[in-house]
């Protein structure tokens, strides 16, 4: 009896060890990820960007809402927030709660598909059969039906009244003590929301530095962005794949984007150029899967400093 059960017994009790740590501990466990990225012009002083991004909050997360307000404690030059702000319709004040004390500093942010979108419940392997398939959110799925609708509006006309800049298939800019950055940044690939004919050129004559913005790293976006030339390209939207195996990575990245770029700092190259490339992991997860395993939620601090 021993024999035939044991094996079986231990397995089980090895998951829900897992499990609990994963649900319990470590979709709490907030970290701060610091990288440094080669940007700048000769003689540019440095510049901190805080990335924030895929908080997917939901009412009652108070010790995110207190993580995030308290990075307002790094004084950053200007945030950037990579979208998926929501999971509850009900979100919205908590959000700007836990955002407030950043939006004190310069910003700019775009929307992902759970900020226009409540999630639904789903089952957590149809991210491995759509990678398997080549298929991702309404890149080649079929139109969600029956969605709940979040009040993302309310969630852009806080952000525009602080001054954050807006780029939803937009351009903006943030003038910084005498330093001008230039924007351009995307609408939601993962749902079929990106036009990026509407924002195409290249980085603007004029500024500093310019940078570019999108929620989830499809190709198709990544390759426009650095065959025009920007520097850098900041993204989320992955979750750094949320369910890793420890000493191999992330299973799945929920886009066409490969699992060796989830999280962290890459490069891309398209047209014969080649930019870094920033995906944050993000703060939350889907209300639906409150779980991390071997992938802890963040935010980042990008120190940008001077081309070698």
């Amino acid at each position: 009896m021993r024999a035939r059960y044991g094996v079986p017994l231990a397995l089980t009790a090895v998951g829900a060890a897992g499990l609990t740590y994963a649900a319990g501990f470590e979709v709490r466990s907030f970290r701060l990820r610091r990288v440094t990225v080669p940007v700048l012009p000769r003689g540019m002083r440095p510049l901190r960007v805080l990335q924030v991004s895929d908080i997917h909050m939901v009412s009652g997360q108070r010790k995110k809402q207190r993580w995030l307000q308290s990075l307002a404690g790094l004084r950053p030059d200007f945030v950037v927030n990579t979208g998926d702000n929501l999971s509850d319709t009900e979100g919205v004040p908590e959000t700007l709660d836990a955002l407030g004390p950043l939006m004190e500093f310069p910003g700019a942010y775009v929307f992902g598909s759970n900020d226009y979108y409540g999630p639904k419940l789903r089952n957590p392997a149809r991210y491995l059969v759509e990678r398997v398939r080549g298929r991702h959110g309404l890149n080649g799925n079929a139109p969600v039906t029956g969605a709940v609708h979040n009040p993302w509006e309310d969630l852009r006309d806080a952000f525009d009244a602080a001054g954050w800049v807006g780029l939803s298939n937009s351009r903006g800019r943030l003038k910084l003590d005498g330093i001008e950055i230039a924007l351009t940044g995307l609408d939601d690939p993962h749902i079929k929301r990106d036009r990026y004919a509407e924002v195409a050129g290249g980085p603007e004559s004029g500024a500093d530095l310019s940078l570019a913005v999108v929620h989830a790293p499809y190709l198709r976006s990544l390759d426009a962005f650095t065959a025009d030339g920007y520097p850098l390209v900041l993204a989320g939207h992955t979750h750094g794949g949320q369910l890793c195996i420890p000493f191999y990575g992330a299973l799945v990245t929920n886009c066409d984007i490969d699992p060796d770029r989830v999280k962290g700092l890459s490069t891309h190259t398209a047209g014969g150029r080649t930019s870094f490339l920033h995906v944050s992991a993000g703060c939350g997860t889907n209300r639906y899967t409150p779980v991390r395993f071997a992938c802890p939620p963040e935010a980042t601090l990008l120190t940008l400093t001077e081309r070698g």
